[in-house]
């Protein structure tokens, strides 16, 4: 087996034909499709069967609710493909993405990123696009590529291999940004392309859209565990965001370790003021300032 797609199914009646549309349509004979029914309590376990019957690549499990890591990790236990990739139940992907995307991938590439349509749909949605290059050096793809921004596995194809010893995180918010730095810590070469595209769909009910004070305090956790080995100003004041909507939201202390930054030239104009708020007064008058802005709704940045 060439590819696996692992796709996980939750309350999704409504978007998972539009998915699986898009998915058993690609041109790819050696690759098998599999549906995860994580205890959907609404139609998916009767949609996702009458699909098995459409298609032999189509492979279902049915298992009680665990939510969207452990759906994975079942997909991920018996996927026979050479490589693995994941998608939503509620985004799509573009015609011939996946064998465009596997034309370009090298036989000693462990991961290869293609682009995405982040947010698709909402208000602020935006194309993210990348040119063909390629990376042996997992600091400069997770720093200088600014991976971290776009730490997501739907938009990415993976060897196999590299779950072996890796699961997803049961019980946590924004666990791509736990597990792609693990990834990445058993790879050796990275590739992006410029071909194939994948809809990530705006949900107005989403965590993304409605995160809570849990959520962002799990994102600030997954990303002090990678910035505690690679960092630079501008994923550092990426974390910073986070830890200021942190402390917004719960007043708990900041988390996120003091840093002087030195290197503010090719920062914008937001980044340039936290610096310099950073250097002058440090993260926890910072924080402390930025949540009395908040509390007043007239946030400084």
């Amino acid at each position: 087996m060439k590819l696996s797609v692992i796709i996980p199914v939750y309350k999704v009646e409504k978007t998972l034909g539009r998915c699986l549309d898009s998915i058993v349509g690609q041109p790819v004979a050696d690759m098998e499709i599999i549906l995860v029914d994580d205890g959907s309590p609404d139609g998916c376990l009767e949609l996702c069967d009458a699909w098995a019957e459409r298609d032999s690549r189509i492979i279902v499990i049915h298992k009680v609710n665990g939510g969207l890591s452990d759906a994975r990790n079942a997909g991920i236990a018996i996927a026979k493909g050479d490589v693995i990739t994941f998608v939503d139940s509620d985004d799509y992907i573009a015609p011939n993405t996946y064998p465009e995307v596997l034309a370009e991938m090298d036989k000693d590439s462990d991961i290869i990123e293609y682009p995405i349509f982040k947010f698709y749909g909402a208000p602020q949605q935006s194309l993210l696009q990348f040119e063909r290059r390629k990376y042996v050096d997992m600091a400069e793809y997770w720093l200088r590529a600014e991976t971290y921004r776009h730490a997501y596995v739907c938009n990415k194809i993976f060897r196999r291999e590299l779950f072996n010893d890796i699961k997803f995180p049961i019980g946590k918010a924004f666990e791509d940004v736990y597990t792609l730095p693990k990834l990445l810590g058993m790879a050796k070469k990275v590739q992006t392309t410029s071909a194939g595209l994948y809809y990530y769909c705006w949900n107005e009910n989403g965590i993304t859209a409605n995160p809570t004070a849990g959520s962002l305090e799990m994102l600030l956790d997954a990303h002090l565990t990678a910035n505690a080995t690679i960092t630079d100003e501008r994923y550092y004041l990426h974390v910073l965001n986070i830890q200021l909507d942190v402390t917004d939201r719960t007043g708990a202390a900041p988390r996120l370790n003091n840093l002087k930054i030195m290197n503010t030239k090719s920062l914008g104009l937001k980044d340039k003021a936290k610096a310099m708020a950073i250097n002058l007064m440090g993260i926890e008058r910072v924080c402390k300032l930025h949540r009395i802005f908040y509390k007043t709704r007239n946030c400084l940045w």
